[in-house]
């Protein structure tokens, strides 16, 4: 028999839901973070020595 009422259960999804939500972040962020330093690496051997990136002002 199951001691685990409704309560329980929908809060055992939730805390799932959430813990899934944070790895999608992180992986996101990990992934724009490694592109970025894979574009300068790629810029910074080509020889090239102006690399930086310029974000105008608006």
């Amino acid at each position: 028999m199951s001691t685990q009422g409704p309560d329980n259960g929908r809060r055992g999804a939730v805390a799932g839901l959430v813990f899934a939500a944070v790895v999608v972040a992180f992986g996101l962020w990990l992934a724009r973070s490694l592109t970025s330093a894979s574009r300068m690496q790629d810029c910074l051997m080509s020889g090239r020595t102006n690399c930086n990136v310029i974000v105008p002002d608006r």
